[in-house]
């Protein structure tokens, strides 16, 4: 079976402004990369837009209903200090999360092995009633809602290696037992979530904060000791990932010190749980990572890991 690629380029015309570290740029230099020979065996796909009556499996009616009340038809709409919607971006958000949705379609048919959706804006950060930290829609929530509700599987797990805690995804699972959601991140840092007391009402959120200046060898030791045995514990159907690189030494937005290599280590982890607890069924959706050279080479290592498999 073959690794699926998803993306639109609506995607890359969402603007939220010129100086934004959030930038169309971003997914231009990811798919720029996986343009390059050793990735010519991806299967590629647009990412198609989500029914909206997905989306209010994770976010409220009045939620949903008020951002796409709010889209302009020109200039931008500023919902929080950090995000901001232009004329694209709520079909770019719907286009994230039918990538992540469609994904677990074609996977549980069997159809692909795994899947990286090249999409933004990025989703671990909107909480069901809130667009914060750059996110409109939580894709990776929705997907594993989805995944749940319409195709009955009974475990669903994601991992979350975005410097920033994905306070929209634990917030949508801490109640949902059989949802399971881990998160290393830096701490002190933005949104300021992420305790590592925090566990769920199933014991089914994992938190592994990082103080600054931490680097492969203490994000190496949390995954081994504590992300990756509590994720072999729950035995999930599916694994998703929330796929952000900006725990990079180059990122400019948080001080974490990972190298590009560390990608390649991790996601070669999760698969290779994934393939001996739920046949390597795993969906990764781009989040952060705001040094442009640096999110395409820890995009390409992280997906060249996805397709060898």
């Amino acid at each position: 079976m073959s690794t699926f690629l998803y993306s639109h380029r609506t995607c890359v015309l969402h603007d939220p402004g010129d100086v934004h570290p959030e930038c169309p740029g971003r997914l231009e230099a990811v798919l720029n990369g996986l343009n390059e020979d050793d990735f010519k065996s991806l299967k590629r796909h647009e990412a198609p837009e989500i029914d909206l009556r997905l989306v209010k499996l994770v976010h409220t009616s009045d939620y949903v209903e008020k951002i796409v009340a709010r889209s302009p038809e020109k200039g931008r709409v500023q919902l929080d200090a950090d995000t901001s919607m232009s004329s694209h971006s709520v079909e770019a958000a719907r286009r994230s999360s039918g990538a992540a949705v469609e994904a677990v379609e074609r996977i549980i048919a069997g159809d692909a092995k795994n899947a990286f959706c090249a999409v933004r804006p990025p989703g671990h950060h909107a909480e069901s009633t809130k667009a914060m930290g750059f996110c409109l829609f939580n894709g990776a929530a929705i997907a594993a809602f989805h995944a749940r509700i319409n195709h009955g599987l009974d475990r669903v797990a994601v991992i979350d290696f975005d410097v920033h805690h994905g306070n929209g995804t634990q917030n949508s699972f801490e109640q949902e037992p059989n949802l399971f959601y881990a998160s290393s991140h830096q701490a002190p840092a933005y949104p300021g979530t992420g305790k590592e007391s925090d566990t769920g009402s199933g014991n089914n959120i994992c938190n592994a904060p990082l103080p600054p200046g931490s680097g492969s060898k203490e994000f190496k030791s949390v995954y081994t000791n504590r992300i990756l045995p509590a994720l072999k514990n729950f035995e999930p159907e599916l694994i998703i990932i929330s796929a952000g690189f900006d725990a990079h030494s180059k990122d400019p937005l948080a001080q974490l010190n990972l190298e590009t290599d560390d990608y390649g280590w991790v996601s070669e982890q999760i698969l290779e749980l994934a393939s001996k607890c739920c046949d390597g069924r795993v969906i990764s959706i781009l989040e952060g990572g705001y040094n442009i050279q640096a999110l395409r080479e820890s995009v390409q290592v992280h997906v060249r890991a996805l397709l060898d498999a």
